[in-house]
């Protein structure tokens, strides 16, 4: 039985905590700042986490 191979692009995206859920970056972050506020901003800085439903197709991309 060959190896599993981990996708490249999820292995660079998300991140495994240590209770072995999934963190994930937040989307709209990158341009068109100006017109979003410095709050908004802010809480997009932070990590979130994947949702519970997503987590098994996430998991399979990374080879877990």
């Amino acid at each position: 039985m060959p190896k599993v191979k981990t996708n490249s692009g999820a292995k660079k995206r998300f991140k495994l905590t240590g209770s072995g859920k999934i963190k994930r970056k937040k989307a709209f972050k990158r341009h068109i700042l100006t017109k979003k506020t410095t709050k908004q901003k802010r809480a997009l800085g932070n990590m979130g986490l994947v949702h519970r439903s997503d987590e098994p197709r996430i998991k399979d991309l990374l080879g877990i």
